[in-house]
């Protein structure tokens, strides 16, 4: 594949931030009234919006964040690592008398739970946009659907002003953990999308059903984009602009921590978009992205890179 030359495109992240405090081990389910020992312990940045935006930077992208924090020290963290890994940050405002959220992410090598205090999380709202920043952007992008309060309601008209004007775009959902999963927004929020990429869980339990071939072939609303659904170690399937489907495999790595895989996958996807990949190119390069970040701690410990991409592509086997 032969990627565009140029300037790059600016992408735009609209999202949460947090700190992700990570657990690590073998086993590290508590049990009340008993003490375990561990194999590790990491705070690092995290946040489905912000390891995406940084999984683009390294990249090549050109990405400017658009967010909140807390007037605190890990409002601070946030907002330096973004910048160390190469992310603009002079759209991110802090807000006095709040805290920056956090969230414990207890992690094996094959799966992680989650415990968030939202703080920041839900504050970001339009009032934070900036339009001219919009007009330089060629895609925005934004993780946790059900996180951020206060732009649920307003998705869906700003994707639709800015494809209007030729803008990409794309979202991930992230857990719902109301469980009420809202399926009205969402289908209509496909409506005005590019790339829905949400996690296999996540798309059953919107359409609440048990196959993902049922929900890509019958159950999706009129949409105008990709929907790209990833399977963890089964790789993911892509439903394509024709209503057909296709299949992407996983790469055979050994994951240290899969935090921070399907947003380093989105990266993928949204940077491979841009340079003009498509479907089955399209989900090998995202499930390579996604491969590579679980060989670190925290979703940015390993993030992507092109020569790493292309050297996982080319020397690597994927699984069977």
């Amino acid at each position: 594949m032969m990627l565009r030359q140029g300037a790059e495109p600016v992408i735009v992240v609209a999202g949460e931030l947090n700190v992700d405090v990570i657990v690590s081990g073998k086993d590290v389910m508590p049990e009340w009234n008993r003490e375990k020992m561990v194999d590790g312990f990491e705070i690092v940045l995290g946040s489905s919006s912000a390891i995406t935006a940084c999984a683009l930077a390294s990249l090549g992208a050109d990405v400017r964040f658009i967010g909140v924090v807390g007037d605190d020290d890990f409002g601070t963290f946030c907002t330096s690592e973004l910048q160390r890994m190469g992310v603009n940050t002079d759209h991110v405002t802090r807000l006095a008398n709040i805290k920056t959220g956090v969230t414990l992410s207890l992690s094996t090598p094959d799966d992680r739970g989650l415990l968030t205090y939202a703080g920041s999380i839900p504050l970001l709202t339009p009032d934070y946009i900036p339009e001219t920043l919009l007009k330089q952007a060629a895609h925005l992008h934004f993780g946790s659907y059900y996180l951020q309060d206060g732009m649920r309601p307003h998705w869906t008209a700003l994707f639709t002003r800015l494809r209007a004007t030729g803008i990409s775009t794309s979202f991930d959902t992230g857990w719902d953990v109301s469980n009420e999963w809202d399926r009205e927004g969402i289908c209509s929020l496909l409506a005005a999308t590019d790339l829905f990429i949400p996690s296999e869980d996540e798309l059953l339990h919107i359409f609440a059903a048990d196959e993902v071939a049922h929900v890509l072939s019958s159950m999706l609303p009129a949409v105008t984009g990709r929907v790209a659904v990833k399977q963890g170690s089964r790789g993911a399937i892509m439903r394509t602009l024709d209503g057909s489907t296709v299949s992407g495999k996983a790469y055979n790595l050994a994951p240290v921590d899969t935090t921070g895989a399907g947003d380093c996958f989105n990266a993928g996807i949204i940077y491979g978009y841009l340079v003009g990949q498509r479907d089955e190119e399209l989900l090998q390069f995202a499930n390579a992205c996604g491969a590579l970040s679980t060989l670190g701690i925290g979703g940015t410990g390993s993030l992507p890179t092109m020569e790493a991409v292309l050297h996982l592509q080319a020397g690597h086997e994927q699984m069977r």
